[in-house]
């Protein structure tokens, strides 16, 4: 008899893509097997993201081709997780998808074997459920790059997110657990992990007795990346999404560590001090300025990436200069800027009015946008003639790709063999989204 198959479709950040990477490795625990093609699979799980409405926009648009599929094929499983059904109470978005069969919050995963033995006993090998879905092993299709989740949750409550709706309250994974998970990955070839956490520099150990007797740091989160940099395999670590509050004088001293990229990125999201308080940040933009100092000092060369909203309720023009204003003053490397999007249940939605026209928003997107790109272009002119350390994560037409250690993509001639290996590359000219190179490695390639 065939293996049951699964189709997983994933939508959102990398916290949502390592979840999937969960679920997958749950799904091939049971027998399941997974397939490319929707209509051979037994189940159908979407991983939804609830931060913009066209996210969950693209998830609606599903429902017509999944009931067509549930015409012909009335055994078909179709799952709905992430953080839509996180957030969804009272089951307003459950009542728009009535084609679903599963619907259910990340923090539920672990309950997916006994629905799945519920609706369909002939699929399954188990009904065992697993309490703490953080405790199962993700199948990762690369081998030498991994994401690593270290919290879920968030306790912060932006005016303007659904994350700690959708996940939950903040949520620490043990020390133990989460060096047991990367010694595992370093046994199978793992160079580069990235710490995952909704503002993953607040993160406290629940066994901080684990850390090491001669660790130096007092702040648990630099005291994990001190754990980490001990594991000689790790050649490369960054971490993502940290909180500007959580910055300290021992995390910012634990990125000059060997195994740190030469890369942060830390949102800002606005340059107007109003503007942050509406949005419940909790600093102003002269403390963001002070911690970028501080990394700067310690890490002199560092690349600097950020997140910005344009056209949050009660941003006027004079407050979007100064956002503006604090963009040039950093000189950022890389922005993910953001038209303001009104999300249900938020602070924001309930207490202002969303009042800067739409095509105020797209304007000052593409001021920032702009900028950013003039920015960037002349910041990678200066890589020209240096040399820098990739990690190839990709091989097509003849060319490798990867990131650099202040992830700037990076181009060069090789071959599928490279893919996966650290090469030293010698910079010959850039673009804005692209520097090219030449293999300064061709006869000794590094292998970590």
């Amino acid at each position: 008899m065939p293996s049951p198959k699964y189709h997983l479709i994933t939508y959102g950040c990398q916290m949502n893509k390592n979840d999937s990477e969960r679920l997958s490795g749950l799904l091939r625990g049971l027998g399941f097997e997974p397939t490319s093609e929707k209509e051979q699979a037994d189940i159908i799980l979407l991983n939804t993201c609830s931060v913009r409405q066209s996210a969950e926009n693209r998830v609606y648009g599903h429902m017509s081709d999944f009931s067509k599929m549930k015409e012909k094929r009335p055994n078909l499983i179709i799952g709905i997780t992430g953080c839509m059904p996180g957030r969804d109470r009272n089951f307003e978005f459950k009542k728009k998808m009535p084609v679903v069969d599963l619907y259910f919050p990340t923090s539920q995963m672990g309950q997916l074997p006994r629905w799945i033995a519920e609706l369909r006993p002939d699929l399954v090998n188990s009904a065992d459920i697993v309490d703490d879905y953080t405790k199962i092993m993700p199948h990762r299709e690369t081998t030498r790059q991994a994401y690593v989740s270290i919290q879920t949750g968030c306790n912060k409550f932006c005016s303007y997110c659904v994350v700690p709706f959708a996940r939950g309250l903040e949520k620490n994974r043990s020390v133990e657990d989460i060096l047991s998970e990367i010694k595992e990955l370093v046994s199978k070839g793992c160079v580069e992990i990235t710490l995952l956490g909704q503002t993953v520099n607040s993160y406290r150990a629940p066994d901080s007795q684990i850390f090491s007797d001669d660790n130096p740091y007092g702040d648990h989160f630099a005291a994990l990346l001190w754990e980490i940099n001990q594991i000689p395999e790790i050649k490369r670590m960054h971490f993502t999404a940290p909180h500007p509050v959580h910055m300290t004088d021992e995390v910012i001293d634990a990125m000059a560590l060997p195994a740190h990229v030469n890369f942060l990125h830390l949102p800002v999201q606005s340059g107007d001090d109003l503007v942050l308080r509406k949005m419940n940040r909790r600093y102003s933009s002269e403390q963001f300025l002070n911690v970028i100092d501080k990394v700067k000092k310690r890490i002199p060369d560092i690349a600097i990436g950020t997140d910005i909203i344009v056209g949050f309720s009660g941003e006027s023009k004079e407050a979007f200069e100064k956002t503006v204003e604090l963009y040039k003053k950093v000189n950022f490397d890389i922005a993910y800027i953001a038209q303001y999007s009104v999300r249900s249940g938020t602070a924001a939605f309930r207490a202002f009015k969303d009042d800067v026209l739409p095509e105020e928003k797209k304007r000052r997107w593409k001021v920032l946008q702009s900028l950013m790109e003039k920015i960037v272009f002349e910041k990678n002119q200066k890589f020209v003639g240096q040399i820098v350390s990739v990690l190839v994560d990709r091989f097509e037409s003849g060319f490798c790709y990867g990131n650099s250690r202040e992830m700037k993509l990076v181009r060069f001639l090789g071959n599928q063999e490279l893919v996966g290996r650290i090469v030293d590359v010698s910079v010959t000219q850039s673009d804005i989204w692209l520097l090219e190179g030449e293999n300064m490695n061709v006869d000794k390639i590094s292998q970590g």
